[in-house]
């Protein structure tokens, strides 16, 4: 009786200068993988770090193909990956994240079962540096499958690209990664395939996302909200059926960039309350790059905010609005 052949899955890391984290990541694959004797697993990692970073060797150490370029951003390393993939189906994973127990064959088997869908995204879980999680899986409500996912994701859901499994032919279908989005790029990745209505959602968890601590990272959220920006505007343009009106697509807008505008806020009032002025300013600075006219409103009716950015400029009459 012949065996029957293990079917072939592609995954695609992008990596720069985090052998150790990259080391975790490449694991957390080959443990999927040792689940069954039913999957091929073709790891292809890209590297744009330096060349001593230890990446080359951390990925012949877990048998993965070991790809290099200088340009930068990690389109380009996912890039390197998608012109490789032989494999039947084509998945990703961040280097600085671990999947699941679990996780891959329920995707599979819900392509096979559902050949109108050419991709299928899950739930994750998010926890601090050292992996403890830090909630329960996200997002918790299922958010829809075909267009109603497509209008999610476009009004504030982000599917994290490891929790992301497509067929093979998604490079010829799709197209590659887009160069010139530093940010977003794997959001403009997958709305492609949303777009097309072929896109689908899995409630169960798939990755275990490495979260940054909170307000540590200012330039590079302000960089991103521009990347958001030019992605939903590309996308929501595309797209006319799923809106009922421009109200709808005002909404959906401002669901895409609030966590923008919720990071800088609240690193804001903190910053302020604890005498870092200077750094109250500069999220000041980036929540009016989000929603300049909402940071008008806030200072006019919410106290507390007000008394960040009397604190951040260095107002005297901070110490007379009253709480």
């Amino acid at each position: 009786m012949s065996q029957t052949p293990r079917r072939k899955v592609s995954v695609i890391i992008p990596t720069r200068n985090r052998a150790d984290l990259l080391r975790d990541a490449l694991k957390s694959i080959r443990a999927i993988e040792s689940e069954g004797d039913d999957l091929e697993f073709e790891i292809l990692v890209g590297d744009n770090g330096d060349s001593d970073a230890g990446a080359k060797e951390a990925a012949e150490e877990f048998g993965a193909i070991y790809m290099a370029t200088t340009v930068a951003g990690s389109s380009a390393t996912r890039n390197l990956g998608l012109e490789r993939a032989t494999g039947e189906f084509i998945t990703f994973l961040d280097d600085d994240d671990l999947w699941i127990t679990g996780h891959i064959r329920p995707h599979i088997k819900f392509l096979d079962e559902n050949p109108d869908y050419d991709g299928v995204v899950a739930q994750v879980i998010p926890t601090d540096p050292d992996r403890t999680p830090q909630t329960e899986p996200m997002p918790v409500e299922h958010p829809g499958n075909g267009d109603d996912l497509l209008r999610r994701m476009l009004s504030g859901y982000f599917p994290q690209i490891g929790t992301c499994v497509c067929r093979g032919n998604a490079r010829s279908a799709y197209g590659l990664f887009d160069l010139a989005l530093l940010g977003a790029q794997d959001l403009d990745w997958m709305l492609r395939i949303a777009g097309a209505s072929k896109l689908a959602f899995l409630k169960m968890p798939a990755v275990y996302v490495r979260v940054r601590p909170p307000g540590s990272y200012d330039e590079l959220n302000k960089a991103r909200v521009g990347f958001d920006r030019k992605v939903f505007f590309r996308h929501a343009s595309r797209s006319p059926r799923i809106w009922g009106s421009p109200v709808e697509v005002l909404r959906a807008y401002t669901g895409t960039l609030k966590h923008f505008y919720a990071y800088f806020r609240d690193a804001m009032e903190e910053r302020a309350e604890s005498g870092d002025a200077k750094g109250a300013r500069s999220a000041f600075w980036g929540a009016t790059k989000v929603f300049p006219m909402r940071v008008v409103k806030s200072i006019i009716v919410h106290p507390r905010f007000r008394r960040a950015v009397f604190t951040a400029f260095g107002l005297s009459s901070a110490r007379t609005v009253s709480a």
